[in-house]
Parts: structure tokens; C-alpha cells; sequence
């Protein structure tokens, strides 16, 4: 179904949580935020929400960004340009001490507070509040229109899920499309108390309880009038704002049944990545209207030699020599050597290809190529940027590895992340 747009473009603005240090997410979050990690071999974890509200007609954002933020803002400052005859744009806010305000963003809340002076001058009528680190595709135009109809305040995007996930979320119950009570990560024993009515389809794969997606539309003057006056101590929407103005407004709950998921930890950002290879992925990287927009990059078509692709994603500009890819996606300018194998694993690729003096400087010293060596084996591993695996290099994640965090490599959930730039000798065994 064709997305719909929201016609009035400053009718609505957007303001994007360019998260907090994301610890869940080390590794990977070494160097970068979480916004800034790279999903699906070409894109980052922020292109998600800001091509959602293109989609949808919303040309208007802000990202406000605070921990590890350089490579985030060069992302969005050389991927998001507009013609010179439009009015959209999206804005970096970095988190600025002030003589007012001497604190860096103290939480979710906090921080859309102090960039309401940046967000001030821009007309609007109502505030849409998005994660930078879920992966979804929504109609927030649908959204929107179903906020007007309640007439609602404030509106809290939720999906149905199962007793297993419940105490991870805030849970709430609803009741003629408002919210009515709310609880964060309720324990197991409270949820029999929690259950909603979510539709036949819900309930038939469990999922009886609704939980919030942490997606927020504020009327614009009651956020100014929250964020400034009434809760002025208070840090986060989650935790504090949505509980105490359920109490006083009309918040209603705009109940989303498609594909979602918070990328919080390892595991999740590994499965989140692994379901793209699937013949039916739950998120859509071939939908006509749902585009996941990127930087463009000036590459050339992979080139694959004498390799067995089996439910593989491939990116632009790789050169694959290996013997089997099963279950996997590869990033941008990967290199991967003669008779290697990957199985369930994510390469991010490469951020420049090596030249003919680079390789040679590298066969003489002894260090491995940029990318993956011959007659490798890597199974159930993350591989981050700008790896240099050697020859016959066995890596084998599984359930029955101790987690533990080496100067090269972190194990998490039986999964095996080699770190950004990581320098893996030949023969090395994991």
C-alpha cells in the first residue's frame, strides 16, 4: 500500500534522539554512536527515521547528537542535501554547554529540551519525537491523522508483543484509543494485570500486551509548556512525562503492527541484520515507497569470482574470491580471498580500497590485506569496519563461547564482533 504524505509541510517537524553512549552495543559503539553504526552493508542505524519522515512528506528535522558524534554529523552532513528551492533540511543539534546550562543531555527528555531555542523559530503545529536506533517502516502520516481524530494531546506509538519481551518495555492498556495506565518494564507476575485487546492476528501469535515504542507527537505548545514549565526536572519521555500526562491529557496510542525492533544490544543488531538475507525479509529494502535513503557513493558494481551465494546480501563495490557465502550480508568494498567461507556472518566492508603500493607495503611488513584472507572460516561474527583478517583464520561463534572482551575481539551471546580496524594474524583461531 502506497505511503501518504503529509501535504502541509509545516505542519509538522521532526526531532531525532541521537542516542546516549549505547554500552548495550560495544563494540561497535567504540568509536561511533548508535545512530551512526552501519546496518544492512550500506546504510547507518539514523537513515532509518530520516527517510521514514521523507516518505512521509516530513522535510523538517533536527538530530540532536552527544557521545562519539563526529562520524554521525560527516554522515548526515554529506548524505542529507535539499534543492536550493525547498525548505527541508536536517539539522545537527550538538549537545552545547550554555551559560544557563552548564550539563551535557541528562536524557531523552532533557535533550529535546535544550534544543528548544534551536527548534523555536521553526513553525509547526505538532512535534513528531523519534529514536535513532530502530528499525522500522511507518506511516507516521497515518500517525498523525489518527492524533487529530482523538483529538489527542500527545500520541505514543505501540506494538503488540508476547510475555517473553514485555518486561523490556514500557506496557500500557488503552481504552476508545487513549491511554489510560501505564507501567515501565513491569515484572513477570504484574502482567496478567497488563493484557490487551490487540486484535484477532496479535493474539493469535501472543501478543497480548502493548508496549511503547519509545515514537511520540506532541502538540507543539503543550511540549514547550511541558518541557519548560510543568516538568522542567524532568529527563526522559519513557520514564517520567508519558506516565505523570496520562494522569492529565489525552494521550493516545496509535497501535503499529508492522515490522519493528529496537536495536539495543548485540544479539538484536546481529538478528536484525541476518533476517534482511531471508527470502521474505520483515524489513523491506525493495519497497517502492518506503525507500531507505543513504549517502550515494561512487562505486563500482561487486565483482564475485567462482563464489556460492546462498540468501546473501552483497554491497556496491565488494571483490568476493571465496569458496561459499551463506546467510550473510557484505558491506561496501569488502574483500574477501580465495577459498574462504562466512556462514550467518556481517562484514561492514571497507571505507577505502587499498592501492597497488598499499599492498605491497603490506606483503613486505607481513600485515594483512584490508578485508578477509584465503581459506578463511567465520561463522556467527560481526566483522567492523576496516578489518585486516589473515590467511586460514577459523572464527566460530556459537552458544558455547564465554562472553569476553579481547584487545581484538568482544564475544557476546555466542557472537563473535572483531573490532573497527582490528589486525587478525593468519592462522589466528577464535
Amino acid at each position: 500500500m502506497a505511503v501518504r504524505t503529509i501535504t502541509n509541510t509545516k505542519e509538522i517537524l521532526s526531532v531525532i534522539l541521537g542516542g546516549g553512549a549505547g554500552s548495550r552495543l560495544y563494540p561497535l559503539t567504540a568509536s561511533r554512536s548508535k545512530p551512526a553504526v552501519p546496518i544492512a552493508g550500506k546504510y547507518r542505524l539514523v537513515d532509518i527515521p530520516i527517510s521514514n519522515c521523507l516518505n512521509n512528506g516530513i522535510g523538517r528535522m533536527f538530530v540532536l547528537t552527544q557521545f562519539n558524534s563526529a562520524s554521525l554529523n560527516r554522515h548526515i552532513k554529506n548524505t542529507y542535501h535539499f534543492s536550493a528551492f525547498s525548505k527541508a533540511f536536517v539539522d545537527i543539534l550538538a549537545a552545547e554547554q550554555t551559560p544557563d546550562n552548564p550539563t551535557w543531555y541528562q536524557g531523552t527528555a532533557d535533550a529535546v529540551r535544550q534544543g528548544l531555542r534551536h527548534i523555536e523559530p521553526f513553525e509547526s503545529d505538532y512535534v513528531l519525537i523519534l529514536s535513532g536506533d530502530q528499525l522500522y517502516q511507518m506511516d507516521f502520516a497515518e500517525m498523525l491523522e489518527n492524533h487529530k481524530k482523538l483529538g489527542a494531546d500527545i500520541s505514543v506509538a505501540t506494538i503488540p508483543v508476547n510475555e517473553r519481551e514485555a518486561p523490556e518495555f514500557g506496557i500500557l492498556k488503552s481504552g476508545d484509543g487513549l491511554i489510560k495506565s501505564f507501567i515501565e518494564k513491569p515484572k513477570k507476575e504484574l502482567l496478567p494485570d497488563w493484557l490487551s485487546d490487540t486484535g484477532l492476528d496479535m493474539q493469535r501469535s501472543g501478543r497480548n500486551y502493548l508496549a511503547s515504542m519509545g515514537i511520540y507527537i506532541f502538540n507543539r505548545k503543550l511540549l514547550f509548556t511541558q518541557l519548560e514549565n510543568e516538568f522542567k526536572e524532568a529527563t526522559d519521555f519513557g520514564k517520567e512525562i508519558i506516565p505523570q500526562s496520562i494522569l492529565k491529557y489525552k494521550v493516545a496510542s496509535y497501535q503499529y503492527d508492522g515490522y519493528w525492533t529496537d536495536i539495543g544490544n548485540i544479539y538484536s543488531f546481529f538478528e536484525a541484520n541476518l533476517d534482511l538475507t531471508k527470502e521474505l525479509p520483515s524489513f523491506n529494502l525493495f519497497d517502492n515507497d518506503r525507500t531507505i535513503y543513504t549517502r550515494p557513493r561512487m562505486l563500482p558494481p561487486a565483482k564475485i569470482s567462482g563464489t556460492t551465494l546462498e540468501k546473501t546480501l552483497v554491497a556496491e563495490g565488494s571483490i568476493i574470491h571465496a569458496s561459499r557465502i551463506e546467510n550473510s550480508v557484505i558491506g561496501i568494498r569488502a574483500r574477501i580471498g580465495l577459498g574462504s567461507t562466512l556462514v550467518s556472518t556481517y562484514t561492514m566492508g571497507n571505507d577505502q580500497y587499498e592501492t597497488l603500493e598499499d599492498i605491497a607495503f603490506a606483503q613486505a611488513t607481513g600485515i594483512p590485506l584490508l578485508g578477509i584472507g584465503s581459506r578463511c572460516y567465520i561463522k556467527n561474527a560481526i566483522l567492523d569496519k576496516n578489518c585486516r583478517i589473515g590467511d586460514d583464520v577459523h572464527i566460530n561463534g556459537g552458544p558455547d563461547i564465554e562472553n569476553t572482551d579481547h584487545a581484538l575481539y568482544t564475544v557476546k551471546d555466542g557472537i563473535v564482533v572483531i573490532k573497527k580496524g582490528a589486525i587478525i594474524p593468519n592462522g589466528f583461531i577464535i
